[in-house]
């Protein structure tokens, strides 16, 4: 079960994802099949923030090691004259990403509340 911040305040995915990881995601989603690697991920990041914000290297690969190890993202080993890198590539798109979401917190609800988490969806779905 993967472990993140709900604050049902925010609109859409920044419910759960702060402003500069939800760029990261949607970095690696306009990029589909090609991946990407931490360097590209980190300057399309770092260009949209703006207003002298900026994010380390190493916060963008930590939220992208987080994302493989729940299943949102995969890696291929790859290696340049700098070294060896990864790049990552999807395995969710945005929909299977909401749904995965949205599947995370009910079974967590349900895990924790059973009787009123079914109560709560047969209201609404019934």
């Amino acid at each position: 079960m993967s472990r993140f911040k709900y604050d049902p305040s925010q609109p859409g995915l920044r419910k759960t994802l702060r402003e500069w990881e939800e760029l990261a995601l949607r970095h690696v989603w306009s990029v589909d099949e090609e991946g990407a690697d931490s360097g590209s991920i980190l300057h399309a990041v770092n260009e949209q923030l703006g207003s002298g914000k900026s994010i380390s290297r190493a916060s963008i690969i930590l939220l992208m090691n987080k994302l493989v190890n729940q299943g949102v993202l995969g890696y291929k080993d790859a290696t340049k004259k700098g070294g060896p890198y990864k790049i990552y590539y999807l395995l969710m798109d945005e929909k299977e990403y909401v749904k995965y979401l949205l599947k995370t917190m009910v079974e967590s609800m349900k895990r924790d509340f059973p009787e009123e988490t079914r109560q709560v969806l047969n209201e609404y779905f019934h």
